[in-house]
């Protein structure tokens, strides 16, 4: 400390940012518009296929109407509300899981489809 005081110190002036380059532009979306993905928002929901079973608190969810217990489709609407479907095409909430669970557990978005119809085909059911 001592030291410091008895040095004489230049004063650096603070540095600015480089300015751009000639011809380069700083564009806020720097995406042309067809290839922008649509945002969580602007879409009804995500899903996935979750084959092995599903335990959830220590116990292997089961579809109250038909008993399957493999083979999911698992929605994480907008609302971040998780939804099951099974097999047969029963769906039921399941409040147990939620958007957190679903982001760890889904990867990346691969495909956005028009209807429920053709993602449904997509991943198998």
């Amino acid at each position: 400390m001592r030291l410091q005081a008895t040095q004489p110190w230049p004063d650096f002036p603070e540095q600015a940012p480089p300015a751009p380059a000639v011809g380069e532009a700083a564009a806020a979306d720097f995406l042309p518009p067809d290839l922008r993905v649509p945002s969580r928002q602007e879409v009804a929901g995500l899903m996935m296929r979750w084959q092995p079973p599903l335990v959830i608190g220590g116990e292997v969810r089961a579809c109250p109407e038909c008993d399957e217990y493999r083979d999911w489709i698992v929605f994480c609407m907008r609302d971040d509300s998780i939804w099951l479907r099974c097999r047969a095409g029963h769906e039921t909430k399941e409040p147990g899981l939620d958007a957190a669970w679903y982001n760890r557990h889904s990867g990346p978005v691969d495909r956005f489809h028009p209807t429920l119809e053709e993602s449904l085909r997509h991943l198998g059911h």
